[in-house]
């Protein structure tokens, strides 16, 4: 496998269940990008914003996404990763982009049954208020998501075919 493969999707579309998956299937490091956020800045990503706001997370956040670079494997972003800054461009230089979609319904479902409350952008929605709001986010973030160079239903999509088109892409895309 050549370029890293950066996830991207909303919150609770499975970049990191899907990271893990295609990082062991195919015998390459995992990095979950959040992660890397808490270990850098030493606390949750909900105290980070709370104390610093959203503007410092995402410049952390963007410093730690370029950090990435020249690095092989599956790399899980934040869902906003790709929306701020020039952040989506320098993914799409710097790897494969691989969209996990999923229908406004489908993330509310999966939402709704996730504590809520770990995630600061969702405090405090609940029910079609949530609804609302993811409808709207995605609504915001279509035209980053949009330009992935590979979009996926990810509830429709198995991990054999998945890895089947990354490959080929890649091997497209070298030559």
């Amino acid at each position: 496998m050549g370029k890293p493969v950066f996830l991207i999707g909303f919150m609770g579309s499975g970049k990191t269940t899907w990271g893990k998956k295609l990082s062991n299937a195919l015998q390459v490091p995992f990095i979950d990008m959040d992660h890397v956020i808490v270990e850098k800045i030493g606390m949750s990503i909900p105290e980070y914003f709370q104390q610093h706001g959203e503007e410092a997370f995402r410049k952390v956040e963007q410093t730690v996404m370029k950090e990435q670079e020249g690095r092989a494997g599956i790399i899980s972003t934040g869902g906003g990763t790709p929306c701020y800054f020039d952040n989506m461009d320098w993914l799409l230089a710097n790897g494969t982009v691989l969209y996990l979609k999923h229908s406004p319904k489908s993330l509310w479902s999966r939402l709704s049954q996730s504590d809520v409350n770990k995630r600061p952008a969702l405090k405090g929605f609940t029910g079609e208020e949530l609804l609302a709001f993811i409808e709207e986010k995605l609504d915001e973030r279509a035209p980053y998501y949009d330009r992935a160079h590979i979009h996926v239903d990810q509830i429709n999509t198995p991990l054999e075919k998945l890895i089947a088109i990354i490959k080929e892409y890649q091997k497209n895309d070298a030559e």
